[in-house]
C-alpha cells in the first residue's frame, strides 16, 4: 500500500478513534482532534504541485479484485490534485470553524466528525480513483455520508425532509452512474479511465456510448444540482452551516463537475455531449440566479446561487468541449471556456465558502437568518461585514477581485460560442450568451441583497433572538483567509495559471496537446473595449436598476403557482409511490405462504419459461448421455415411489422411512457411479437426518382421523404444472448444454494437494465451500437459538398465567 492509499484512507482510520477520544477528552472540543488531519494531508499534497506542473502524474495500484479488473489505482494529475487541494484545505478551515460553531456540550460531536471525515475520505476517493468501480463506490459513500451529515439535527422535521431528499435524488443519480459505468466497460474491456481513454475509437463506435453517456451525465447532473435535480440543494441548507460551507460550496456539489471533466476525454468529443452539458449548465445558471432574489432565507440565496454557479461552470465544460472540434492550439477559442471553468471552480470554493461561514456567523450571533428581520449590523459586526463585501462582490463579478476575471471570461465563452459553425450553432447559439448576461444580472442583484439587506439599513433588535456582536476570533479565522484568498486570486490570478490551472486543463482536454506541450494561460483585468466589458457595465447598471426597485418587480414571482413546481411533483410523486406501495403490499402480503408461493412461482416459472425459448436457450441433445442399464431404471423406479410414498403416506413414520429410502437410494446411485466418497457422505446425511426426523416428530401429537374434501383449484393447477414444466425443461436444456468446461477435473487434481484430503466431497465442503459451510452451520445456530427462545418465551408465558 502506498502513502497516497494511505492518506485516502486516514479519514476514515481516524474516524474510528473519534468516539474513543470524545469520550475519554470531554473537556477538550473533539474538532481539536480532527484538525490536523486535513492539514497534514494538505500539506502532503503540496509536494506533487511542481511535478504536476511539469507534466508528470502519479498512478499507484493497489489489488483489490483483479479477476474482475477492479483495482484501489490511486492516480494523480492536475485534475485529481485540485480536487484533493479544495477538499483538504477547505475542509481545514471548515473544521477549525466548526470548533467554535459547536457547542461541546450541546452537540454530539463525535457523530458530527465521524460522519465529516467519512465524507473527506469518500470525496478523496472519488477524485483520485482512476477505477470507475473504486471511484463509484465511493461516490455512494459520499452520499450516505452527506445524508447524515444534513440530517445530523435529526430531531428537527425538516432536517430529516432534507437528509431524504437528497439521499433519495443523489442515489438515483448513483444508480444511473453505475448502469453507465457497466455499460462503458463492456466495449473498452476495463474499468480503468487511463485504459479506456486510451482504447477511445473502440469505445466510441460502440452502440452503448451514447447509452453510457447519458447515464453517466444522470450521475453528474444529480449530484452537482443541476436543473432539474437541484431542488435536493435548498432543503440540505438544513444542516449545519459547517456542513453546508464544505459540502454544498467547495466539495460535493463539484464531485459532478469533476465527473464531466474525469470522462470529457471520453465523450467530449460528441454532439450529445456538448448539447446536454452546456444546455443543461445554461439553463441551472439561469433558474438558480432567477430563483436566489426570492429567498427570504440567508442559506436559501446562498444555496440557489450555488445552483447557479454549478451550472455556469457545467456550461463552460461542455462549451469547453467545442474545442476539440478545431486542431490549432494558438488560435483555438474555445480554450477560454475550459479555462474559465477551471479558474471559476476554484474561485467559486473562496469566496462562497466565505459567504456560508458569514451567513453562520450572524445566524450564531444574531438567532435568525431571515432577512427581512435583519439589518443594520454593519457597525456591530464590522469585520464580518467585510468579509461579506469581498465574497459577495467576488460573487457579483466586480473588480478586483477573483469573481470578476473568471466571469469576465465566462462572457468570453459565451460569446464565442456565436462563432461556431457545428451542432447548428449558427441559429440557436445566440441564446447562450443573451440567457448567461440575464442571469448574471440576478445574480449581481442577490449578491447586493445579501450584502446591504443583511447589514445595512435599520436595524431590528426587537425582531432578533440575540442581542448582535462579533464573532469570537476562532469564528472569524477561517472566513478571513478565504475572503484573503479571493483578493489574493483577484490581483494575482498568475499564482494559479501554471501551477494549478494549465496542469487541470491538460487532465480535461489532454488531445488537444501534442506530447510535451502545455496549455499557456495569462489572466489579466485588462482586455480593451470588448463585447465581454460592455456585458459587465450592462450588468451592473441593470444589477442596480433592479436592486433599487425589487419591491416593485418581484411580484413576477408570484406568477409560478407551487402546484406546478419541481417540489410539489417530487413531493406528490413520493406521496403517490408510498400510496401505490402500500396498496401492493395490502394486496400481496396476505398472512398465507400459500399466496406467496403462488406469487413467486408464478413469476419465477414465467419468467424462465419466456427467457429459456426467446433467448434460445432450450435444447435436447442426448449424444453425450450414457445407456440406462437395469439397476439405473430400478433404483429410479424405487426413488419415484418412495417420494411418491412420502406424499401420501397417512402415518409420519411411513413418511419418514420413505423419504430414507429416497436417500439412500440416492446413495446407491453413486456407487454404482463409482463415487464411493460420494456415497459415504450421502449416506451419513441421510442416516442423520433420518434420526432427527423421528426425534423431532416424536414428540408431535399423531394425525388426526379426518377426512377433508379437497376442492380442485384451477390456479393451483396451473402453477404447479407452469414450475413442473419449468423445472424438466431447465434440466434438459442444462443437460444439453455445455458453455463451459466441468470444474470437476480441478478439484480431482488439487483436493489431495492443496487441502491434504482423499475424500473429495468432504475436502469441497470443508476447504474449497468451507466459507459456504460456515455461515450454513452459523444459519442453523441462528435458527435453533431463535427456537429455542420461542419455546423459553412460550414456557414462561404459561408459567405467568
Amino acid at each position: 500500500m502506498s502513502w497516497l492509499h494511505l492518506v485516502i484512507i486516514s479519514p476514515f482510520l481516524l474516524a474510528f478513534l473519534i468516539p474513543l477520544l470524545y469520550k475519554s477528552f470531554k473537556q477538550i472540543h473533539t474538532g481539536w482532534f480532527v484538525l490536523p488531519l486535513p492539514l497534514v494531508l494538505f500539506i502532503y499534497f503540496t509536494k506533487y504541485i511542481s511535478g504536476v506542473a511539469n507534466g508528470n502524474s502519479y498512478l499507484y495500484s493497489l489489488k483489490w479484485i483483479p479477476s474482475l479488473g477492479i483495482n484501489f489505482d490511486a492516480y494523480i494529475d492536475g485534475l485529481g490534485l485540485l480536487f484533493a487541494l479544495l477538499i483538504t484545505g477547505i475542509g481545514t478551515l471548515v473544521i477549525l470553524y466548526s470548533i467554535y460553531y459547536l457547542s461541546k456540550t450541546k452537540e454530539s460531536l463525535h457523530t458530527f466528525y465521524v460522519y465529516l471525515l467519512m465524507f473527506m475520505g469518500a470525496m478523496l476517493g472519488v477524485v483520485l480513483s482512476d477505477n470507475l468501480i473504486v471511484l463509484y463506490s465511493f461516490w455512494e459513500l459520499t452520499s450516505l455520508s452527506s445524508f447524515l451529515l444534513i440530517g445530523y439535527w435529526y430531531q428537527r422535521e425538516k432536517s430529516r425532509y432534507g437528509a431524504q431528499k437528497s439521499m433519495l435524488i443523489t442515489v438515483f443519480g448513483g444508480l444511473a452512474l453505475l448502469a453507465g459505468i457497466v455499460l462503458l466497460s463492456i466495449p473498452s474491456g476495463t474499468f480503468s479511465i487511463r485504459e479506456i481513454v486510451a482504447n477511445l475509437d473502440v469505445v466510441t463506435s460502440s452502440s452503448l456510448f451514447i447509452p453510457a453517456m447519458i447515464l453517466v451525465l444522470l450521475g453528474a447532473f444529480t449530484k452537482s444540482a443541476q436543473f432539474p435535480f437541484h431542488i435536493w440543494l435548498p432543503d440540505a441548507m438544513e444542516a449545519p452551516t459547517p456542513v453546508s460551507a464544505y459540502l454544498h460550496s467547495a466539495t460535493m456539489v463539484k464531485a459532478g463537475i469533476y465527473l464531466v471533466a474525469r470522462l470529457s476525454p471520453v465523450f467530449s468529443d460528441h454532439a450529445v455531449w456538448f448539447t446536454l452539458v452546456s444546455t443543461i449548465g445554461v439553463i441551472t445558471l439561469f433558474w438558480g440566479s432567477f430563483s436566489a432574489v426570492k429567498q427570504t432565507d440567508l442559506k436559501g440565496i446562498l444555496a440557489f446561487s450555488t445552483i447557479s454557479q454549478l451550472g455556469m461552470i457545467m456550461s463552460l465544460l461542455g462549451v469547453g468541449s467545442a474545442a476539440l472540434h478545431y486542431e490549432f492550439l494558438d488560435d483555438n477559442i474555445y480554450i477560454v471556456a475550459i479555462t474559465a471553468a477551471v479558474f471559476h471552480l476554484i474561485n467559486h470554493a473562496t469566496f462562497k465558502g466565505s459567504l456560508f461561514m458569514v451567513v453562520g456567523i450572524v445566524d450564531h450571533e444574531t438567532g435568525t437568518r431571515d432577512i427581512r428581520k435583519l439589518g443594520g449590523l454593519m457597525t456591530l459586526m464590522p469585520v464580518t461585514f467585510t468579509i461579506t463585501v469581498i465574497g459577495g462582490f467576488a460573487m457579483a463579478g466586480l473588480p478586483p477581485f477573483n469573481g470578476f476575471l473568471s466571469k469576465e471570461m465566462f462572457f468570453t465563452g459565451m460569446v464565442n460560442v456565436t462563432k461556431m459553425n457545428i451542432y447548428n450553432m449558427e441559429t440557436w447559439g445566440m441564446l447562450f450568451p443573451v440567457i448567461a448576461w440575464i442571469a448574471s444580472i440576478f445574480t449581481f442583484v442577490y449578491s447586493m441583497i445579501l450584502v446591504f439587506k443583511t447589514f445595512t439599513g435599520n436595524y431590528q433588535p426587537e425582531k432578533l433572538e440575540k442581542k448582535p456582536h462579533e464573532a469570537p476570533i476562532g469564528m472569524l479565522i477561517s472566513p478571513v483567509i478565504l475572503a484573503s484568498l479571493v483578493v489574493i486570486f483577484g490581483l494575482f490570478p498568475n499564482i494559479l495559471e501554471s501551477s494549478i490551472i494549465e496542469p487541470t486543463m491538460a487532465s480535461i482536454a489532454p488531445s488537444l496537446l501534442d506530447a510535451g506541450e502545455q496549455f499557456h494561460v495569462h489572466i489579466t483585468f485588462w482586455h480593451g473595449f470588448t463585447p465581454e466589458l460592455f456585458m459587465t457595465i450592462g450588468v451592473i447598471a441593470m444589477g442596480i436598476l433592479l436592486f433599487l426597485t425589487l419591491n416593485k418587480w418581484t411580484k413576477v414571482y408570484r406568477l409560478f403557482p407551487e402546484s406546478i413546481t419541481l417540489n410539489n411533483a417530487y413531493n406528490n410523486g413520493l406521496a403517490g409511490m408510498e400510496k401505490g406501495s402500500s396498496g401492493i403490499m395490502k394486496f400481496m402480503m396476505t398472512g398465507f405462504i400459500r399466496d406467496y408461493l403462488l406469487i413467486i412461482f408464478a413469476f419465477i416459472g414465467t419468467a424462465v419459461l419466456i427467457t429459456l425459448f426467446t433467448q434460445g436457450g432450450f435444447k435436447v441433445d442426448t449424444s453425450n448421455m450414457d445407456n440406462i442399464g437395469i439397476y439405473e431404471a430400478i433404483l429410479a423406479v424405487v426413488m419415484v415411489l418412495g417420494a411418491i410414498t412420502t406424499v401420501f403416506a397417512k402415518s409420519r413414520l411411513t413418511a419418514i422411512i420413505s423419504l430414507g429410502v429416497v436417500g439412500y437410494t440416492l446413495a446407491l446411485f453413486f456407487v454404482l457411479f463409482r463415487a464411493p466418497d460420494l456415497a459415504l457422505t450421502q449416506l451419513v446425511i441421510e442416516t442423520v437426518s433420518v434420526a432427527l426426523f423421528l426425534l423431532c416428530f416424536y414428540h408431535l401429537p399423531e394425525f388426526k382421523a379426518k377426512k377433508v374434501r379437497v376442492k380442485f383449484h384451477l390456479p393451483n393447477f396451473i402453477i404447479a404444472l407452469l414450475v413442473g414444466v419449468t423445472v424438466t425443461l431447465v434440466g434438459i436444456a442444462s443437460s444439453s448444454t455445455k458453455l463451459f468446461d466441468s470444474i470437476s477435473q480441478y478439484f480431482i487434481e488439487n483436493s489431495y494437494k492443496e487441502a491434504g484430503g482423499e475424500n473429495m466431497v468432504n475436502v469441497i465442503l470443508v476447504d474449497f465451500r468451507g466459507f459456504d459451510t460456515l455461515f450454513e452451520l452459523a444459519v442453523l445456530c441462528i435458527a435453533a437459538l431463535g427456537i429455542y427462545s420461542m419455546i423459553r418465551l412460550r414456557l414462561a408465558k404459561e408459567e405467568n398465567r
